[in-house]
This record gives structure tokens, sequence and C-alpha cells, in this order.
């Protein structure tokens, strides 16, 4: 039978001409294929791929030349699935019979049975395919294409021969198995059949029901085995790929970034228009880090079952101890006046993550970004400034409510943050302890954020000022960047009533292009009622008001065109997500929760700088609160060396000094260290202190 067009079905069962379901075809051997876009890494984006799905395996290949697509023949039982497929197909054909047909090597395979899938609720083109080993990232053309391929798989899952049992399978006892024999018994004693030979035909029939539910439990125990060994193979394909069958390695792109590659990150157009030598290219590298927008993922119930995903804590482990509080009152005598980052506080002051760490709590609503990076990339640069003034304020958004102080990060330390759930990575380095500098960068889908933060602090006796100095920077592909400074924190009532901390000040948003921004952070009053108020406006290069901002920097942030008379028109860009139910006196936020967490497999890839190797943090976050305070004495004397190691010359690992104006840049790297496991001139700062570590650092 040739290869048939078959028109994008809704996902249930199309009953055709003979009264057959689809089902039925796939179950007699019929094949499902089509050319699918799947994401492959940060350099490449969304790539053409052909899928064909049989026998309940869904293989997937790159498209090299017309003539190479799966092996497929013009014989072969195949239902094409979209438009670009069955124009894609009639090229092939017409190239094929210029020359001998080649085989092309399948480069990734999915067993449908211990796999699941779920569609995306935010693009109705996007699907998804959860294995124990990966998830492929799959966009159609069109949403009734979409629903053909789901409809495919749940035929598919439906038709093959391990069906699924129930979890709580229990077998029947062989005593219970007289009501089974009711009936025959019934009938031999109507046949006039004496007793002892009635008895005799009980035995009989419990003694082969018996064997049946043997043979029963052996086919269970059977079937698990080869579940087993289905998942086992799925991860034999992944050691496969990564050490060969795919040419790539998890990494981002070795390049630095620079202005000769603006423009060359991958679009994530799925038109089937799009240039033809683009479309057949030569793709020497398959699958990369993948990136996606968290909204995707979170909250949403997959569809199948037996995916294997991996879930990031809600919540800090139980205390091992209890806490004991301090009294303000001893420590306050001496202290007023003082930089905050030069008292020796108790680990009762602080919070289990670092200030490292708590950069990177700035980038939780990335995604407003990545909205930010479409919006400019179809020529709306006024929605690309407005939301990247979003993200400026969402960065505030987890400090309410939160009163201890981050752990102040020894010179040299680092700490990174892989989060391909955002599409995002992120690093950073403490650079400078006198002063406290704090660098950092990420990469995100098109675009790059970096700075350097040096905060200064003053404890006044009834409360605490945190005034942040440093540029942010965040640059998009296309060359457009824009770069502001934090606003003043101060936290009140250190010593009598509630304590709370608020965020007042100007924020100037420079873009070098056509929209720049001010915000404006109210300062909190003692008889106001509607604190954390932002309120703002965006303009453009002629100083007219393009747009107006308002809202409050920890809940959302709405914008209305122009002058902002109307607010009743105004549109909500940014809304924070609500606090996690499981509150502790640190008051988290749930994402602040995930920074500290040894996932499985990382700590053999972290270098022995890592914050989240630090002990001190560490035990605080585990309610070891005597052993903290112990560590933390410890590494604040090894810490008072820091000023004799810059003195000597010690420079960053990571980040390099650009003149006292620019700050510091990140030199590039690290994630390839990481892939190669390179830490031999990383220093254990967090070990035992001797004065060979000192000369060596």
């Amino acid at each position: 039978m040739p290869l048939t067009r078959s028109k994008s079905l809704p996902a249930t069962d199309g009953i055709t001409e003979n009264g057959g379901s689809d089902r039925e075809k796939l179950a007699s051997g019929r094949s499902v294929a089509g050319i699918l876009y799947k994401w492959t890494n940060y350099g490449k984006g969304w790539r053409s791929r052909w899928f064909l799905l049989r026998d309940g395996i869904l293989s997937y290949s790159k498209i090299r030349r017309p003539e190479n697509v799966n092996s497929l023949s013009p014989s072969d039982d195949v239902r094409l699935i979209g438009d670009n497929s069955t124009d894609r197909l009639s090229r092939m054909v017409s190239c094929s019979g210029r020359g001998r047909r080649k085989h092309h090597k399948t480069i990734g395979i999915v067993h449908l049975k211990v796999s699941s899938y779920r569609e995306s609720k935010s693009d109705n083109r996007k699907f998804y395919i959860f294995t124990a080993s990966k998830t492929l990232h799959l966009r159609t053309d069109s949403r009734s294409d979409r629903a053909a391929w789901l409809h495919a798989l749940a035929s598919t899952r439906g038709i093959l021969p391990l069906q699924s049992l129930s979890g709580d399978f229990s077998f029947v006892s062989p005593k219970d198995l007289s009501i089974s024999t009711e009936r025959l018994t019934k009938r031999l004693r109507e046949e006039g059949i004496n007793e002892s030979l009635v008895k005799e035909c009980e035995e009989i029939v419990d003694s082969e029901f018996s064997e049946v539910q043997e043979q029963i439990k052996l086919l269970h125990e059977e079937r698990t085995k080869l579940l087993g060994a289905l998942k086992e193979l799925e991860m034999a394909n992944l050691e496969a790929e990564a050490s060969g069958i795919h040419d790539s390695v998890y990494q981002l792109p070795k390049h630095k970034y620079s202005s000769s590659r603006r423009g060359k990150y991958s679009e994530c157009s799925t038109s089937a228009s799009s240039d033809e030598k683009q479309e057949f290219e030569d793709i020497s590298e398959e699958d990369g880090p993948s990136f996606h927008d968290t909204k995707d993922y979170f909250s949403e119930p997959d569809v199948g079952s037996g995916h294997m995903h991996f879930k990031r804590r809600t919540r800090l482990p139980d205390p091992a101890e209890k806490e004991r509080g301090v009294s303000l009152w001893s420590m306050i005598k001496d202290n007023v006046g003082k930089d905050l980052t030069r008292v020796c506080l108790p680990v009762y002051f602080n919070e289990p993550i670092s200030s490292l760490q708590k950069c990177f709590e700035d980038l939780e609503y990335s995604y407003l970004l990545d909205q930010a990076y479409e919006y400019g990339k179809s020529g709306n640069s006024l929605l690309r400034a407005l939301y990247v003034a979003a993200f400026a304020v969402s960065g505030y958004a987890s400090t309410e409510g939160r009163h201890c102080k981050p752990f102040n990060p020894l010179l040299g330390e680092t700490y990174e943050a892989d989060f391909p759930e955002k599409g995002i990575r992120f690093f950073s380095e403490k650079v400078s302890h006198h002063p406290t500098v704090i660098a950092c960068h990420c990469e995100g889908k098109g675009w790059k954020f970096w700075g350097d933060t040096n905060l200064r602090s003053k404890f006044w006796g009834r409360s605490i000022q945190l005034e942040p100095v440093g540029v942010l920077t965040l640059e998009f592909d296309d060359g457009e960047t824009f770069q502001w400074s934090k606003v003043t924190t101060t936290i009140y009532n250190i010593l009598l009533g509630k304590l709370y901390c608020d965020h007042h000040g100007t924020m100037q948003i420079r873009g070098n292009r056509q929209h720049s921004c001010t915000l404006k952070f109210k300062e909190q009053s003692i008889l106001d009622r509607n604190p954390h108020q932002v309120n703002g406006f965006v303009e453009d290069v002629s100083g007219k008001q393009a747009a107006t901002v308002f809202g409050k920097w920890d809940d959302s942030l709405y914008y209305v065109a122009g002058d902002g008379l109307n607010k009743a028109s105004a549109s909500l860009m940014w809304k924070s997500i609500k606090p996690p139910p499981n509150v502790t006196r640190y008051n988290l936020t749930s994402f602040a929760i995930t920074l500290n967490e040894l996932t499985p497999g990382l700590e053999e890839k972290l270098p022995p700088t890592d914050s989240r190797l630090r002990p001190d943090q560490r035990h605080l976050e585990n309610g070891e609160y005597e052993k903290a305070n112990e560590e933390k004495q410890r590494l604040e004397r090894r810490q008072r060396m820091s000023r004799k190691l810059q003195e000597s010359g010690w420079r960053p690992r990571w980040f390099e000094p650009q003149g006292e104006s620019e700050g510091y840049k990140y030199t590039g790297g690290y994630w390839e260290a990481r892939e190669e496991l390179s830490w031999d001139d990383c220093p254990n700062i967090f070990g035992e202190f001797t004065e060979e570590v000192t000369d060596s650092a």
C-alpha cells in the first residue's frame, strides 16, 4: 500500500468506512510518520526531524538530504500527518529517482510503553514526551496536527500487548475457589454423582485453578522484568547518544558573546515556508541543553504513566534540633553605625542561602525576559521595554517577609544554577572581600544578563539600611541593551515591633534604542494603608511618554498605553507566585527553597567553591544549629585572611575587572570546566585552614 496523506484527526478514535477504528488500523501494522519540530539545544533551537511511529516505538532522524527519510519506501503502509510532511515527501520522491536511495540512521528512539506524554497548555502546537532518561519537546505546524499526533500516541499505547495492571493487583486464594465450583458441584449432584466423586472433582478444579493462579503470578513478574528492561534500554540509548550517536554534549556554545554573534540565536518559527537550504542543511549537532518556559511545566499533570519526572524539593529538611533564640540587646551596643558585613553574627540571624544564591532569586520570573525577547523580535519595542521593567520589579517580590541575612560568601566562593526548566544558566562569584563585591552572569533564550553588586549596609539601632552599588545589564541578541541599578532597601523595627522591609527610591532603566523607563518605589509611611507601591512610565527617545506602569513590588505590575489616565484598561504583565504552604521562620519562596538543594548527581559535578558545599550553611538548613555556629566561626577566622589574599595579588577565577566604572566581566570557561570536571585550580575554601592554603590561593 502506498504512502498516504491523512488529515489531522481529533484526539478521539476515528471510525473508518469499514466500521473499524484507527486503533485497529494501528494494531494491524499501520504506521504514522511526519515532520515534527524538536527542540535541540540553546544554539540551534527548533529543528525539523522526521518521526516514525511503528509497533509502539517512536523513532526520529535528521533530515540531511531529501532522499534520507527513515528508510521509508513507497510500499510502506504509513499515514502521514501534516501538509509539510506531504510536501517534503513529494520532493523526496522526486529526488530519490535521481540516484541511489540512502538509508538514514535513526538518532533517537522512544519506547512508548515506558513513556508518557502531554500537550502544552501555553502553546496549542507543542507537546511533550517523557521517558526515564529524557524529555522530547515537540512542535507541530498546526493545532490539528498536534491533535493527530496525540491521537496516534494514545492509539498506539492502547494496542500494545502489555496492558496496564492495577498497582494493587491481588491473587485469589485457592480456599476462595469454592464459589467458582458451586455450579459444577450442583450440576454433578443433579446427575446423581455420589458425594465422594463430587468432592474429588472440586479438589481437581481447586488444583487446576491454583496452577493457573501461579502462572498468572509468574506472568506478572515477567511483565515487571520486561518493563524494567525497557527502561534500561532507554538509559542505554541515552548513554549511546552521549558517546557518539549524538555528536554534541550538554554544554553552552563555547564562543564568547560579541556583536558578531548577534542575531545568531535560533528562531522558534516552525513555518513550512522556510528557506530550502535551511530546511535541508546538514546539522552536525543534535541534542544540547533544553531550555523551556517554566509555565509549561509547573502544576500540570502528565498524560499517561511511567514517567520518572524529576521534581525539585518543595520544603526544607526538618530541623534536627530545637533552635534557641538570641538576644539582640547584647549585640546592639557595640555595632551601631558599623558596616553590617563586618559584624560577626550567630547563625540565628542567617537564612540558609548565600548572597550568591540570593542574586539568582532575581531571576525567578525570567520568563518575563523570554516574553520581552519575543516582543522585540516581532518589532514591538515598547512591550519589550515594559516587560524588562516588570522583570526589574519582580526581583523584589521574594523579599516580602524575609528578615534574615544571607550568608556572606567567602572570597572566591561560587554558585551555579542550571535550570533547564526555566531556560537559563546562572553563575556567580565573590570577586572582592573589601569591599564585598559579587559578580554574576546568566544566559537565557535570546538574552544575557550580568552585573556586580557592592552592598553598603548600615545598622542604625532601630533599622538596617542596604544600599546596592552597581549596574545590572540586560542584552538581547539583536544588540538592544537595558541597564539599571537597584533601589535602597530598609529593614525596620529591629528592636521593637514587627520586622518588615521596604524598598524605596527611583530606578532608571536606560535603553540604548527606542525606549527607557523610570520607576518610583514609594517609601512606606507609618500610616500608609497601601504599601509597596511602584509607579512609573516608559518614554521614547524624544521624551514622549509611551506608557504608564503601576502596581506593587510584592504582588503585580500593570501598564496602560499613553499617559495612563484610563487605568480601567490596564494590562497585567506580572503576578507574583503565592508563598508555599510549609512556612518556616525564614519565609523562603518556593523558588528559594530549591536553590541550596543538592539534586541527584550534582555534588560530584560541582567545584569545591560552590555555596551548596559550605558546611555552616548546610548545617543551618538541616537544623543543626550548634554545628552551624561552630563552622561559621571557623570559616570567619579563615575569611579574615582574605584581605591579605587580595593585597598579595589574588584574582577572581571566572571574572575580570573592566575598570572602576564598568565592573566585572565573565571570562567564560566555567561550564566547559564543569563538563570535564576540571577543578584543579579551584581551592577547597571550605576546608581546614593552613598557611599552605593561603599561599597556594
